[in-house]
């Protein structure tokens, strides 16, 4: 599931490629993942032109020029792409809207959405997420108060989108690895030294994460060659068996609350 540096990444380039230009046409062959008919929602957006590209946690607000809002979740098995028909990969498209110079096609959307709202609407439907990771307010202190009432594995919280909104499995992991604690520690059993490791590690892994495209292998446009760039990076994540890049022992897999979890024994023993 993409999460926020792949979001990130999506939102800065998306800002290139279709602000200002208007939209000419959408196509939607699955009802379920639009909020309103297909015929209302191409009534509604032809001719509107995007004025610019928000990230929410997980979540893409495209802000049209009318005040409206489309609110994108990718979830599981969703990607972007964007450019001519011939270009596309050949995938399911579930919605594509197009734009003079180029069409943007929403892909694998069986569980996620993309859908027309308000901006009352859309506020309340994003309303619980908790802060983003990059919040200027979010401050170490801040980071170590939203964990205090939880019990459980640290994992676990990193995840939980009303904690903190952007962060998924493959982040989660890493950030556990670069901070020296095991993804499965128990939350009250943390010292302020661990709290503080977490905070600058989450800010230094989400970082790099961007700057390399995340972890996406589809690319976003033909010939784009920094989508995805991250997946080759990953320190823990998705590497079961492999050998450590720091101390070349092999990589544990396991589960923490039914969700794939990756560690290394040696240097992640603060529990």
């Amino acid at each position: 599931m993409p999460e926020l540096p792949e979001m990130e990444h999506y939102r800065l380039r998306l800002s290139e490629l279709i602000i200002g230009s208007p939209i000419t046409a959408t196509e939607v062959t699955r009802d379920k993942s639009i909020n309103i008919a297909p015929e209302q929602f191409e009534a509604e957006l032809v001719g509107r032109t995007i004025w610019f590209v928000e990230r929410r946690g997980k979540h893409l607000l495209f802000h049209l020029d009318n005040g409206k809002r489309l609110v994108l979740h990718l979830m599981l098995g969703g990607t972007l792409f964007y450019g001519s028909e011939e270009e596309r990969p050949d995938r399911t498209v579930q919605v594509t809207i197009r734009f003079g110079a180029g069409n943007l096609y929403f892909i694998g959307l069986r569980l996620g959405y993309l859908h027309l709202m308000s901006v009352k609407e859309a506020d309340a439907k994003l309303s619980e997420l908790g802060p983003d990771p990059f919040d200027k307010r979010l401050t170490q202190e801040r980071f170590k108060e939203l964990f205090k009432k939880k019990r459980g594995a640290l994992k676990t919280a990193l995840v939980d989108q009303h904690v903190l909104s952007g962060i998924g499995n493959c982040y989660a992991d890493e950030i556990a690895f670069d901070a020296k604690v095991r993804p499965d520690a128990k939350i009250p059993s943390l010292t302020d030294e661990t709290w503080a490791r977490l905070y600058g590690s989450m800010h230094s892994v989400l970082r790099e994460a961007f700057a390399k495209g995340g972890y996406m292998e589809q690319p976003l446009t033909a010939g784009d060659t920094l989508t995805g760039g991250y997946n080759e990076h990953c320190k823990v994540y998705d590497r079961g068996g492999e050998p450590c890049l720091a101390c070349g022992t092999a990589i544990e897999q396991f589960e923490v609350s039914s969700r794939k979890a990756f560690a290394c024994p040696v240097c992640q023993k603060e529990q």
